[in-house]
């Protein structure tokens, strides 16, 4: 794997607000460690480290860093990880990991997936990318840019495991029986059927026309009152 060059230079100040200081001149706070070492805190053009990022060159290559007032100055480095602005999308920090060309390190590897699924195109099945990368073990030279999966066979109901994947001599550490992708059926959604209401019982409705027919009833008149109040005496 080929090596990219990437130059900084050691960070005289630490904490927050110096932090804060170097972002509004075009700089990024950084730092480099590695296994019982200490750690160098750096500080790294804005635009060159941005640049670096955003090309595929910034996915798992080895970094050859050049640090302007270390001895050495030169050290064999991978990126290890980015803070972002959650809103601006601006890299806040970055922590970079030196390594040993002879010594296995644990890294991410993406998984980038290419074709259309035969059970997407004409099953009109849904592809579910559910595992986007995956932790392996290795010397940094052999450490895999991507894993990238040809998925135009997959048809519904079929997936693709971790155990599935071959990387020649890269150990793969995560668990073999996760899903990595695969195909499901097409959702269907079922019309609402109406809500019938339920019949009320006979006895019920007996009852409900008494009482409507009670209630149809005119007022009793006042002499056919009187003369039923006599006949009862």
């Amino acid at each position: 794997m080929k090596a990219v060059k990437l130059e900084a230079k050691l960070r005289e100040g630490t904490g927050k607000g110096y932090a804060h200081k170097l972002r509004r001149m075009g700089l990024v706070p950084a730092v480099v460690y590695g296994v019982k070492e200490t750690s160098l805190s750096l500080e790294l053009d804005a635009k060159a480290i941005h640049r670096f990022l955003s090309t595929q060159e910034g996915e798992n290559v080895i970094i050859d860093l050049e640090v302007a007032g270390a001895k050495p100055s030169l050290k064999k480095a991978v990126v290890k990880e980015v803070q972002l602005d959650p809103v601006s999308g601006r890299i806040l920090h970055v922590d970079f990991l030196h390594i040993s060309m002879t010594e296995k390190i644990k890294f991410q590897v993406p998984v980038h997936v290419s074709g259309t699924s035969t059970g997407v195109k004409n099953q009109g099945g849904i592809l579910q990318h559910i595992l986007r990368e995956v932790e392996v073990s290795c010397l940094p030279a052999d450490i895999p840019e991507a894993i990238d999966l040809d998925i135009t066979e997959l048809a519904i109901g079929d997936s693709i495991h971790v155990r599935d994947l071959t990387l020649g001599e890269v150990e793969i550490l995560t668990e073999p029986q996760r899903t990595v992708v695969t195909v499901i059926p097409p959702t269907v959604h079922k019309e609402e059927e109406p809500v019938v209401e339920a019949e009320e019982e006979p006895e019920v409705l007996a009852e409900k026309r008494e009482e409507e027919e009670e209630e149809e009833k005119p007022p009793p008149k006042e002499e056919e009152t009187k003369a039923k109040e006599e006949k009862k005496k």
